[in-house]
């Protein structure tokens, strides 16, 4: 056992459905400009600004059904609905046709944004971690094995706030695909077990405030819930 000077953090972690057993996350990679109607609604193009990666911290998952604090510094906190990659084999360089077979199982994400820092950032040419990378950040379902859901590439994702649709799109309209997405990160990052990857949101994201309750939904997957305090 090692000597540390402070007792070592717990290893953040998310429930695997059906079981009793937990997913170990190591990182949380998210997709950026993943679906060409959020990218436009964002001001961009989708044929000439690609998917961008940004990073959260592993600790950044919050369970469903979490009551999460809306966060200091931002009087602009954003909603975006995601279907999560969860890693359960990694590699470096993998080629696209080989990247479905690195997947233990999928989940329903979201990817909250302090969207006033991000403004911010963006024009200042800063990186987003200030916007992105914050404590619950990350509300996540519990993960579900890739036996039960299959790779999906289509079907409906979801998410309203107080029982009001905001986000509403299908997984098929997706600019790169989830091989795709893995085939590139693996360029640039040697993917481990643990890994969790969000992949980008479809249009429709917007504020939440305090006491709102969001909840969303990926068709095959499963739903998430949570709670603004």
């Amino acid at each position: 056992m090692r000597d540390f000077v402070f007792q070592a953090a717990d290893i953040p972690s998310v429930a695997v459905k059906g079981t009793g057993a937990r997913f170990p996350v190591r990182r949380i990679f998210c997709v950026g400009k993943n679906y060409a109607a959020h990218v436009a609604e964002m001001g961009g193009d989708a044929k000439s600004d690609p998917p961008v990666f940004f990073t959260k911290p592993a600790d950044a998952v919050a369970p469903c059904g979490a009551d999460i604090p809306y966060p200091t510094d931002t009087d602009d906190l954003h909603h975006e609905a995601e279907l999560v990659i969860a890693l359960g084999r990694g590699g470096a360089d993998i080629p696209a046709a080989e990247a479905a077979a690195k997947v233990f199982g999928y989940a329903v994400g979201v990817d909250l944004t302090r969207r006033d820092r991000q403004a911010e950032a963006k024009a200042k040419g800063r990186p987003w971690d200030v916007a992105k990378a914050f404590d619950n950040s990350a509300p996540i379902s519990d993960i579900v094995p890739l036996a039960e859901t299959g790779h999906p590439s289509s079907g409906r994702i979801w998410l309203s706030v107080d029982g009001v649709l905001k986000q509403d799109g299908d997984l098929s309209a997706m600019i790169w695909s989830v091989p795709e997405i893995i085939a590139a990160l693996s360029r640039s990052f040697e993917l481990k077990p643990g890994d969790l990857v969000f992949t980008g949101t479809p249009e429709g994201v917007g504020p939440i405030a305090r006491g709102q309750r969001v909840e969303a939904g990926v068709d095959g997957v499963g739903e998430l819930d949570f709670r603004i305090i």
